[in-house]
């Protein structure tokens, strides 16, 4: 019979969330400073103070460090989503849930875990990685979207849709926030997703005129 106490069990658990946070903040770091494909699993546990054995008790691989701030940060925005006003529109609220949780990030420090996207444009291996976990994502979303209006996922087709755009014009606010050369201003790259998302509408429900000519 485990002698164990409630509060010992809890302890152990927040410690482990604790060496858990610290290896993916270990992990981005040293991707800003030598390059994701530079570092190693053996580094990565060194920043963190712990053996590479202990590492890969946490982590399978060093993608896994960048996927799962990925959905840390993810979490946050579906947060940030459930707190919209009720009667907002579906996107509407993704779009200044969007706002708001960047706020959040920012608040609670927490822009080393939002800078974990930037590296799977880089890498080839986390690119592929992404994809797989992108169908995931998508559908988590979703599933706080049909939460927001009543419906179910699993039968109305809408919240999938809106959820796909969403990141759709995220994706592209990230290309050109790239393209701009202004990669180290991550006000630059909210910017970026607003721009994008607030553009959504008007090219997909509106009529297109040529842009004046000067």
């Amino acid at each position: 019979m485990s002698t164990t106490s409630p509060e010992g069990v809890g302890l152990r658990e927040r410690k482990k969330a604790e060496l858990r946070r610290t290896l993916i903040e270990s992990g981005l770091r040293l991707f800003h400073e030598k390059g994701y494909e530079a570092t190693t699993t053996e580094e990565i546990a060194a920043c963190a103070g712990v053996s590479q054995r202990t590492f890969f008790r946490y982590f399978a691989s060093k993608e896994d460090v960048v996927l799962d701030a990925v959905e840390g940060v993810d979490e946050v925005l579906c947060a940030a989503l459930r707190d919209r006003p009720s009667d907002e529109h579906p996107f509407q609220a993704l779009r200044n849930a969007m706002r708001d949780h960047w706020a959040i990030l920012e608040r609670e420090n927490l822009h080393l875990q939002g800078s974990a996207g930037n590296f799977i444009s880089q890498s080839p291996e986390l690119f592929e990685a992404n994809m797989r976990y992108c169908h995931r994502r998508q559908a988590k979303l979703a599933e706080v979207i049909g939460e927001r209006t009543g419906v179910d996922p699993d039968v109305d087709h809408r919240p999938a849709l809106v959820a796909t755009i969403f990141f759709a014009a995220l994706n592209n606010g990230f290309q050109a926030w790239s393209a701009s050369g202004c990669t180290d201003n991550t006000d630059g790259l909210l910017r970026a997703f607003l721009e994008h998302l607030d553009l959504v509408p008007e090219a997909v429900c509106e009529t297109w005129s040529a842009p004046d000519q000067a």
